[in-house]
């Protein structure tokens, strides 16, 4: 294992579906892991000791729309085993899917303080980090529906789009300094709020009909997607940049 494997890594919303899974990628190939959560300590301190315990992984309340905790994770990170770098955002908004029509203006703004300046304040307090580390590098998770839209996810997706947009401006400014950013857009998945949508929304013959047009035959899980970042992180990625890796099963064939 080289050196660039084993950097340090900052997940942000480590305790969700898709983040825990990314925490332990991350951790098993010897990443030292800082993640953030945002209302459940106890949550947070049982994955702790789930991934190997404090002298691998660390925590911190973070909460992407106050720049001061994001601040203060990068500052945990840097004090606990050096600078980022790896910075993963993986929180979000738990959202309805309304069409447009029916939309609150206030649910915009929510999601959009959320995750698209979310990730904006992520970038602005831990891009000196990246610069500074070896190979420094940023994955943010998107979704499929910036390119597959399905009718009432427009809340989802038009943050999200704003989010890769940001991503690949940030490749191509920071490609200088060795920064590399990278998203990973899952499709249909059984894991986090998907797996939520799948038991409450619709009925089971409409999500039999999805999973039948996803070229592989079923929804994906967060070890899916995790496997994805973990590349991305790594120095096998080490030419990759600006790019999106829709994790979807063949959903957009």
């Amino acid at each position: 294992m080289t050196e660039r494997t084993r950097g340090p890594a900052l997940v942000v919303g480590g305790t969700g579906g898709l983040g825990a899974a990314i925490c332990a990628a991350l951790v098993a190939e010897g990443r030292p892991v800082v993640f953030t959560y945002r209302s459940d300590p106890d949550k947070a301190q049982r994955q702790v000791e789930a991934l190997g315990g404090p002298d691998r992984v660390a925590c911190i309340r973070a909460d992407t729309t106050r720049p001061e905790t994001l601040d203060a994770a990068v500052a945990r990170a840097n004090e606990w085993c050096g600078p980022p770098q790896t910075a993963v955002f993986a929180t979000g908004v738990h959202i309805e899917q309304p069409f447009i029509s029916r939309t609150a203006f206030s649910a915009w703004q929510q999601v959009i303080d959320v995750e698209l300046l979310g990730l904006i304040r992520l970038v602005d307090a831990v891009l000196p980090s990246l610069r500074e580390a070896e190979d420094g590098n940023i994955v943010a998770i998107t979704s499929v529906a910036t390119a597959s839209y399905p009718p009432g996810d427009a809340l989802s997706a038009v943050p999200k789009a704003g989010m890769e947009t940001l991503m690949r401006a940030l490749a191509r400014e920071e490609g200088r300094y060795g920064v590399r950013a990278n998203c990973v857009a899952p499709g249909l998945m059984d894991a986090g709020l998907g797996a939520e949508f799948i038991q409450t929304m619709y009925s089971p013959e409409i999500w039999d009909q999805q999973r039948r047009r996803i070229a592989l035959g079923r929804f994906g899980t967060a070890e899916d997607v995790a496997g994805i970042v973990a590349f991305l992180a790594g120095p096998a990625a080490r030419y990759v940049t600006g790019q999106t890796i829709y994790a979807d099963g063949g959903f957009r064939l």
